[in-house]
Formats: C-alpha cells, sequence, structure tokens
C-alpha cells in the first residue's frame, strides 16, 4: 500500500469529575467525552524510517511527538520492521483540552495498521493506545462514550442516549494562551477541594442517563474549571456573557484552555455573530469553530 490518510479528530469533555490521585501518578475520573466532525488529517506513506512533518511550526517533530511515540508503540506491539513518512495538517491547537496529541496518535496507529496489511490484531489496539496516553483509548471509538479510570477503560454510550448528543451543533472557543495540563492536575492535587468523589460523579450521571428527556446542556460539568478560571478570569466570563447574551451552555473541555457552547437544537446565532462577540473580548487570535458531536 502507498500513501494512506487519516481523519484525526478533536473532543470535548460534556461532564468531567476528576475524583482523585492515583498511586501512579495519575488521577481517577468520570467523564462523557464526545469526538467531534472537526480536527487534523494525518497522512503517511512507506518509508525506510519513521518521521513526520508538520504545517504547524509551533509543533515539535520529534521523539516527544505521539506520533512517533505511537509508531514506535505499533512496531514493538506488531513486530512489523517497516517505517513511514508521516505529514500532519494541524488545526486542533496545542494545550487547549481538545485531545489533538493524542487523536494525532490513533490516527498514527491506524495508518500505520492499514500500511503494514493489519499487521496489528484488533485485541491489542486497547492496550496500545493506554500505553500512549490517557485520552487515547476514546479515539479509538466513533462516537460519545464515558471514560474512567485514568480515561483507559472506555464505555460507548448506548444508542438511546447517544442519540440525545450526536449530531449537536457545537461553538469551540480558543483564546490567545494555552493551559498546560501538567500545570492544571498539579494545582488540583494541592488543593483536594478541587476534587470531586467518584460516587457523587456517578450519581449525577446516572440521573442524566436516567432521564431520557434530559438534554445535554443538563449534563454539562468540569471540575477543572475550578484552578483554570482562578487564573484566567477571561474564560469564565465569556462563558458567562455568552450564557447571558445569547443563552448559550458552555464549559471548559479537559484542563483547557479551549471552552465550548452548545448551540440550540433549532435556531440561535451565527457563527459570524459568536465568532465577533469571543473575539471582541478575548483578541483577533481566538479561534471560533462552528461543528458538530460526531
Amino acid at each position: 500500500m502507498n500513501r494512506v490518510s487519516e481523519y484525526s479528530p478533536a473532543k470535548i469533555n460534556l461532564f468531567l469529575a476528576v475524583a482523585g490521585p492515583r498511586a501512579d501518578g495519575y488521577h481517577d475520573l468520570v467523564s462523557l467525552a464526545a469526538p467531534l466532525a472537526w480536527g487534523d488529517r494525518l497522512t503517511a506513506e512507506p518509508a525506510a524510517e519513521f518521521s513526520l512533518t508538520c504545517d504547524d511550526p509551533a509543533v515539535p517533530v520529534d521523539g516527544t511527538n505521539l506520533v512517533l511515540k505511537a509508531a514506535a508503540a505499533f512496531r514493538r506491539a506488531s513486530g512489523w520492521t517497516g517505517g513511514a513518512r508521516f505529514t500532519l495538517e494541524k488545526r486542533i491547537p496545542v494545550g487547549a483540552g481538545l485531545g489533538g496529541g493524542s487523536s494525532n496518535a490513533v490516527a498514527a496507529l491506524r495508518a500505520l495498521n492499514r500500511i503494514s496489511d493489519g499487521r496489528l490484531e484488533e485485541d491489542r489496539w486497547g492496550a496500545v493506545a493506554a500505553e500512549l496516553g490517557s485520552d487515547c483509548s476514546l479515539f479509538l471509538h466513533g462516537g460519545p462514550a464515558w471514560l474512567r479510570g485514568r480515561g483507559e477503560r472506555v464505555e460507548p454510550l448506548e444508542t438511546a442516549t447517544g442519540s440525545r448528543l450526536r449530531g449537536r451543533r457545537v461553538f469551540l472557543l480558543k483564546p490567545g494562551f494555552s493551559i498546560s495540563t501538567a500545570w492544571a492536575y498539579g494545582r488540583m492535587r494541592g488543593d483536594p477541594r478541587y476534587y470531586l468523589p467518584a460516587a457523587v460523579a456517578e450519581a449525577r450521571v446516572a440521573a442524566w442517563c436516567q432521564q431520557p428527556g434530559a438534554a445535554a446542556e443538563a449534563l454539562l460539568y468540569n471540575n477543572m474549571e475550578g484552578p483554570a478560571f482562578e487564573k484566567f478570569p477571561a474564560l469564565p466570563l465569556l462563558l458567562e456573557y455568552l450564557r447571558q447574551e445569547f443563552g448559550l451552555e458552555g464549559r471548559l473541555s479537559g484542563s483547557g484552555s479551549a471552552c465550548f457552547a452548545l448551540r440550540p437544537a433549532a435556531g440561535g446565532p451565527e457563527e459570524a455573530e459568536i465568532a465577533a462577540a469571543v473575539r471582541s473580548r478575548w483578541g483577533a487570535s481566538a479561534l471560533v469553530v462552528e461543528t458538530h458531536l460526531a
């Protein structure tokens, strides 16, 4: 096989409860995450060794990039000795809480499996993805899913529950600054009042699931907003403005700095109107994208 191309979607966390630290250095969480119909594109073609180029000069293209880490993991797990030249068309910003690096890693695994004629057995995918990062397991599935543990335990939504979410329009909003995931979790570890016990989180999501008529807006939650909003007040100020001015419900995604706001199922403001409002408050460098939940 010659050149192959893989779509690499962004994700948002509609519900994210960080419950507390684990002995392995990670955190336990309960989350409902959903991939978006917007993201990056990764192409790959056979080569003697692994290499990566990217159209965003801010993205590292050395061994620290999850694409090349995924390639190395694929080689170890499959025994395949070939290589690939990767090209990444980057749209998902770094340091946004949108899972861009994890999504790129899974796209790399998919591309390599196509190039190698399926050398990585299906029952190995979950373990390889979990090895690469907590968010990676989500991108093995094609829609909204519950994430537990450190994110490696994935449970796709039942069809009836998922139908409340799939196709919902969403405004994706990213200011000109980023937030380090390590910093955000470090702040939470240093102040346990930010945590939400897992039992409380599970009770909240169970209550939502048991109400067939409950809208996605009733589920929205993210306790990582605590440290992020304290340091970056521009984030909650904008979300409150969108709520008051346009009736949009929004949250931080992951550890941020990207936020999102759900567009009403019928009507609602247009992308240009939201973009103007956001950039008048966050500056011209703010990213505003209208897309939908996959």
